[in-house]
């Protein structure tokens, strides 16, 4: 898993229960995962396709750091998965997993389209840290 985003809970980040607003928590992943993807297919065109099931562990308080990280799944004509996993920076803890988040290349008409990539010439990052 790498971890790419480090994020501070702050007080407009938060819930009813003063912990980590789960919306917010999913904007954050959501645009991190298309980073991400732009990154990996150098197309500027992704759409999230699919999220599976959120698993959420943990909470996260104000004050808290908590990082966001990701992980190559597999990679299709049009498509690349990854899955995610967020953290307490701190205790290490897991907040939240999700198991496959999907991201489409997409044309000019918003239509899927071929990327061009396959595991030879995608830089796949498998570090930890």
């Amino acid at each position: 898993m790498k971890f790419h985003t480090r994020k501070l809970i702050k007080p407009g980040d938060l819930n009813a229960n003063n912990s980590l607003f789960g919306g917010t928590l999913l904007k954050w992943i959501d645009e991190e995962a298309g980073i991400y993807a732009m990154t990996k297919l150098g197309s500027k065109k992704v759409v999230t396709k699919f999220i599976s099931e959120i698993d959420f562990v943990e909470s996260a308080k104000q004050g808290d750091v908590i990082e966001i990280g990701l992980a190559f799944s597999s990679i299709g004509r049009t498509s690349i998965t990854f899955s995610c996993v967020v953290r307490n920076i701190f205790s290490k803890k897991a907040i939240i997993a999700i198991d496959k988040i999907v991201f489409v290349n997409v044309d000019d008409d918003e239509k899927p389209s071929p990327h061009g990539k396959n595991l030879d010439n995608l830089a796949l990052v498998t570090t930890n840290s």
